[in-house]
């Protein structure tokens, strides 16, 4: 799994002009699947991105988690992440999973994320979506699960 997650103040996604996910201070996550992840490297990336220290503290140092400062997650499945773009001009998207494969983890991961008492919204897997968001910072981070 491959993820980018931004540290963000507030965004929205939305599916044909109707709003489906909003948080306020939190973090996006656009999270790509390959055909090879497991659910177990799923729990890992949600209690990664749960306790990962990016929000800072009152001395400004980034010392506090999503779980202390009891932030939210907006999840956007994003298969580009496994875009190969070494040959040609078009994108090869080879190295992502079928949907048939990815849903059910996107929705594990959801799952992990809310298990861990993480309010999170997400996005409509396989839907053309319009992501909109203030990058806090900016922090922008990338996580490859082991």
């Amino acid at each position: 799994m491959r993820v980018v997650l931004q540290r963000v103040t507030q965004a929205q996604v939305e599916v044909a002009g109707e709003v489906v996910g909003k948080i306020g201070p939190g973090i996006v996550v656009l999270l790509g699947i390959a055909p090879a992840d497991t659910p177990r490297q799923a729990d890992w990336l949600a209690e990664k991105i749960a306790t990962l220290r990016l929000f800072s503290d009152d001395t400004g140092k980034m010392n506090l988690s999503l779980i202390d400062t009891q932030g939210a997650l907006l999840v956007i499945s994003q298969f580009t992440l496994y875009g190969d773009c070494q040959k040609g001009r078009r994108p090869s998207f080879t190295d992502a999973a079928s949907p048939a494969v990815a849903e059910p983890l996107y929705e594990h991961f959801l799952h992990a994320c809310r298990m861990l008492g993480i309010k999170t919204e997400a996005g409509i897997f396989g839907a053309s979506m319009q992501v909109s968001l203030t990058n806090d910072g900016p922090v922008t981070l990338i996580l490859e699960s082991p």
